[in-house]
C-alpha cells in the first residue's frame, strides 16, 4: 500500500480501513490539539515509534455503530458518520459529534515476509503499539 493509498475490506461484516498515511496526513493528525479530543492521545501515543502511517481500524461508528466513510471531499481527510455527524481525525480521533471513543482499532503484527497480519478475533486495547518490522 503505497503513501495516501488505503484499502478497504471486511472483518464479521464490517468494515475495516487499512490506509498508509502520507507525511501531510500525520502532520494533520500531530496539529489536532490533544487537549481537545475526547480521548486524549496524540498519534506518537498510539503508535509504534516510526509506524505512525499505518492506520488499520475498523469503520464503525462509536456512537451508535454506523458505518463510517473516509471524507475527501474539500481538502478533508479523515472519517465522517452520515447518520449523526460524527467526524473523525485520519487516524481515528474524534473531532465532532455524538461518537465518545476513538474509531476501534484491531491487534496486528507484522509477519515473517513484512506483511501486515490482521488478528480479526480482537480489538486492540488502547496501549497496543505495533511491534517493529523486522
Amino acid at each position: 500500500i503505497q503513501p495516501g493509498q488505503a484499502i478497504k475490506t471486511s472483518w464479521r461484516k464490517q468494515p475495516v480501513f487499512i490506509r498508509n498515511l502520507t507525511p501531510e496526513e500525520i502532520a494533520e493528525a500531530n496539529k489536532v490539539s490533544v487537549g481537545g479530543l475526547r480521548d486524549p492521545q496524540s498519534l506518537a501515543e498510539r503508535t509504534q515509534p516510526g509506524k505512525e502511517k499505518w492506520l488499520i481500524t475498523l469503520g464503525v461508528c462509536t456512537h451508535l455503530g454506523c458505518l463510517v466513510r473516509p471524507q475527501d471531499a474539500k481538502g478533508a481527510t479523515g472519517f465522517a458518520c452520515r447518520c449523526h455527524g460524527s467526524r473523525f481525525t485520519a487516524d481515528g480521533q474524534v473531532i465532532t459529534g455524538p461518537a465518545t471513543l476513538p474509531l476501534p482499532y484491531l491487534e496486528l503484527h507484522w509477519d515473517a515476509a513484512g506483511q501486515i497480519v490482521v488478528d480479526r478475533n480482537k480489538r486492540a486495547e488502547p496501549s497496543f503499539r505495533l511491534p517493529p518490522k523486522g
